[in-house]
């Protein structure tokens, strides 16, 4: 299959740059509650943590104290297909984005609008390339929403609103550019290497100076000091390695820069990286070009003579076969709409 070759080709031909020297991740606090069993999306106002379920066959935001447990649930009867991301405005608003597709067949994908009073407003999008499984959100300071797809090679691309978002819709979509993310050595997430090059989270500081991407098992972390993301998207980033995270899909800054990661499963841990968005200051010049890219190391692999780094080909195997069965577990569990 093509997607095979292509994804050997990505492992083996994977650029690279070190990783930030901002201080590893520590434990903020533990998910214990049993309704919180697939977290996929995280925001942030200080005080509270906001989160949500992947999937769901209703909307769902469970309010979180900062040891983890659960203050409130809002809700909302509206049934969407596969929530995956998360982000909040200033003013209080919250947005899910209902944009998973790993069947490749929506006709349209969807933002869910929460006002502070817990009401929903449907916003329907459409891309103007086909179909895409997006699980990333973030949102600039004006509160124009950007959906980060998630591919298997590793060239996410960057799409916003083309106009003032409808409701119901459906608003075009329009690409804006690509983030490259390169396979690291970094340890976690349910696929081996292939999984630290797709993007399962996305996350703003609330005035939209620096912005941050997260695959299964790294965050990168982007400086954007005049609230432009696509700009952002082309500057070098900062790595910070996640290690160990069991399935790593959330990702939110605090309202001080600390970046607070989380994976799926219960019991699993809300971990703290502090003085994250200060490390993006230094995080390079804007690259050329409308393409960005995120490129992580591999510490210990061999190098041929341009100076690529080679993995070894039963760990490529390996990682090809894992995201093939992930891939088909996934599709099985969302067959509504």
């Amino acid at each position: 299959m093509r997607w095979v070759v292509a994804l050997v080709f990505l492992a083996v031909f994977s650029g690279s740059v070190p990783a930030s020297a901002a201080e590893p991740p520590q434990p903020l606090c533990t998910v214990k509650d049993p309704r919180i069993d697939e977290l996929s999306g995280l925001v942030s106002d200080g005080a509270k943590l906001y989160a949500i379920n992947d999937g769901g066959s209703k909307v769902q935001v469970f309010v979180l104290g900062r040891d983890c447990k659960v203050q409130k649930v809002l809700t909302d009867k509206t049934d969407p297909f596969d929530v995956e991301d998360l982000a909040r405005t200033p003013d209080g608003r919250l947005w899910l984005s209902d944009t998973g597709d790993n069947k490749m067949g929506r006709l349209t994908v969807a933002l869910l609008e929460m006002s502070p009073e817990g009401k929903v407003a449907l916003h329907r999008l459409t891309y103007p390339d086909g179909q895409h499984d997006t699980e990333a959100l973030i949102m600039d300071k004006a509160g124009t929403p950007y959906l980060i797809t998630k591919d298997i090679l590793g060239e996410a691309g960057v799409y916003r609103p083309s106009g003032p978002l409808a409701s119901p819709g459906p608003t075009n979509l329009e690409k804006v550019g690509t983030v490259k993310i390169a396979a690291t050595d970094t340890q976690g997430g349910p696929v081996g290497s292939i999984g630290s090059v797709l993007v399962t989270g996305g996350a703003s500081m609330a005035d939209g100076s620096v912005i941050a991407l997260r695959t299964y098992t790294d965050a990168y972390v982007y400086a954007a000091p005049d609230g432009d993301v696509p700009a952002a998207l082309q500057r070098t980033p900062v790595r910070i390695p996640l290690p160990g995270e069991k399935q790593g899909e959330a990702i939110a800054f605090d309202p001080d820069g600390t970046l607070i990661s989380g994976s799926e499963g219960v019991g699993q841990p809300l971990r703290a990286v502090r003085g994250a968005a200060a490390s993006a200051a230094q995080s390079g010049a804007p690259a050329k070009g409308t393409t960005s890219t995120a490129t992580g190391a591999s510490a210990g692999a061999a190098e041929d003579g341009s100076g690529l780094p080679i993995l070894p080909a039963a760990g490529i195997t390996v990682a090809v076969v894992g995201l093939g069965w992930f891939g088909f577990s996934k599709l099985r569990r969302r067959t509504r709409r």
